[in-house]
């Protein structure tokens, strides 16, 4: 039976205006200095625009759907895998806890490599970030943050600000100064991409978009967590719609402006984080060594609290009895050790990818954190559309809420389907241990390790990573091209 929503009235302070910079604040991270080289890569001006576009829309609509949520089930606040736990068993929130958790830990192993591409641009020791010292380097900040979190270090507001700081200063000046620079002839000579050599068709390019646009949107179940500190209930979905539209303004014009300025082969060209390069093309030196400086205060400032959330969720779900207990272990400063190490001991291993040669190894990493995260994101849809047609007829809002849940989930499906087929072959290869993880916990629990119906999926789960491992072990395979890239 459903919980009865939420109804009391809030008590905080927080006005529309404030909850909307509260919405954009925590959406735009650091993925957005490097956007317009990975949408140029892949994708012609109409594309983009159509990719921004799709994104803006399911964003908005998976934004409403854990609002919802959030009011009619108060309860389930464990974590979004709640809600797959709740609707679809405990095996699925199992699943959908595992796949947040590594697209988180992945994540951080992605800024990572940001970073030492920006900090490469001050320091030729670290080359173009993929060598043996920016391993060194980032293996140094991982477990010097680990250390500091193990002793009950946490990010301060301080840290927050000079986050936020660091990354709207130099995007504001860029999309001002582009905008100065703007030639529209460069910006419309190129619309369908076919300058490129062998350029694919337009719907090709706009699937190529989804797990770039699906990166910058992480965190968008984020906007969720300020509904109790508005003043009027109303106004957190005016502030989530709001703040989703700017943020998706902001991320069309920082890839569209820069193609008024350079033409999409040069973009695409262009050294990590690619906005350092526009800028510098319209400014000067200077303009490149402003972004940089950005993105390095920027990602430094965050990891901390990024590492901390990577380590939260395993912790939280081993709480709930969603994950095994063991990562609930704490230290006597109430710090959870067990998640920390493990969390820490995975993104080492994932640093080591910046030695593959000719690897871009952030927007492989990015590209496999955007694919972990879409079943989580697909059960989200699914609970918000389950829930709503339980409700009774005359429930206010009931039809408001299945057509969200029901364009949710096409949006959902739409992202499994647009994703490249090679890193959703690559999530499962990241899933499979999770299954053999979950069947342990259960028999230790004296449990059955699957229902009849789990046992199906299971099945077809380790099927699929079979298959992936003998792809990837076929050397110029299209999986095995992905890890290891032809020069």
């Amino acid at each position: 039976m459903a919980k009865k929503p939420n109804t009391k009235k809030s008590k905080g302070e927080l006005g529309l205006l404030s909850l909307t910079a509260l919405v954009v604040g925590s959406m735009i991270g650091g993925g957005i200095f490097n956007l317009m080289q990975d949408m140029s890569a892949e994708a012609s001006l109409l594309a983009i625009i159509i990719g921004w576009l799709i994104a803006g829309v399911g964003m908005v609509l998976l934004a409403f759907s854990f609002q919802n949520l959030n009011r009619k089930r108060p309860d389930l606040d464990a974590g979004v895998y709640s809600y797959a736990e709740a609707g679809f068993g405990k095996f699925m929130g199992f699943s959908s806890a595992w796949g947040y958790w590594i697209s988180a830990w992945i994540g951080n192993v992605s800024y990572a490599a940001l970073l030492f591409g920006s900090v490469a641009y001050f320091f030729s020791l670290f080359d173009d970030g993929r060598n043996t010292a920016s391993v060194i380097g980032a293996s140094v900040m991982l477990w010097l943050v680990a250390l500091l979190i193990s002793r009950g270090i946490k990010a301060s507001g301080l840290s927050n600000l000079i986050v936020t700081i660091a990354k709207l200063v130099p995007i504001g000046i860029f999309v001002v100064a582009i905008m100065t620079a703007f030639k529209y002839d460069l910006l419309t000579a190129d619309v369908w991409g076919k300058m490129l050599e062998g350029s694919p068709d337009l719907l090709t390019q706009i699937k190529s978009t989804t797990l770039i646009t699906v990166w910058v949107f992480i965190g968008v179940e984020g906007a969720v967590i300020f509904s109790g500190r508005s003043k009027k209930r109303s106004d957190v979905s005016k502030a989530t719609f709001i703040g989703l539209s700017l943020v998706t303004a902001i991320y069309l014009l920082t890839t569209i402006l820069s193609l008024a300025v350079l033409s999409q082969p040069k973009i695409a060209g262009l050294s990590q984080p690619a906005m350092a390069g526009v800028l510098e093309a319209v400014v000067g030196e200077w303009g490149a060594i402003l972004v940089n400086l950005g993105l390095v205060v920027s990602v430094l400032g965050g990891w901390l609290a990024w590492t901390m959330f990577a380590v939260e969720l395993p912790y939280q779900a081993a709480k709930n009895k969603t994950f095994p207990k063991w990562f609930a272990n704490e230290n006597s400063r109430g710090v959870p050790t067990t998640s920390l190490i493990i969390t820490s001991v995975l993104v080492q291993l994932f640093l080591l990818s910046f030695l593959i040669p000719n690897l871009n190894a952030y927007s492989f990493l990015f590209s496999l954190a955007s694919s972990a995260i879409l079943v989580p994101y697909l059960f989200v849809a699914l609970f918000q559309l389950k829930l709503s047609l339980k409700e009774k007829k005359s429930t206010a809002g009931r039809t408001r809420n299945i057509i969200i849940g029901a364009l949710a989930t096409v949006y959902a499906v739409w992202l499994l389907y647009a994703a490249d087929i090679n890193y959703m072959l690559l999530s499962v290869l990241l899933y499979a241990p999770g299954a053999l993880v979950y069947a342990i916990m259960r028999i230790n629990q004296k449990k059955k390790p699957f229902t009849t119906l789990e046992w199906v999926v299971v099945a077809g789960l380790v099927l699929v990573a079979i298959y992936a491992v003998s792809q990837l072990a076929i050397s110029g395979s299209d999986l095995n091209l992905i890890l290891f890239p032809a020069e």
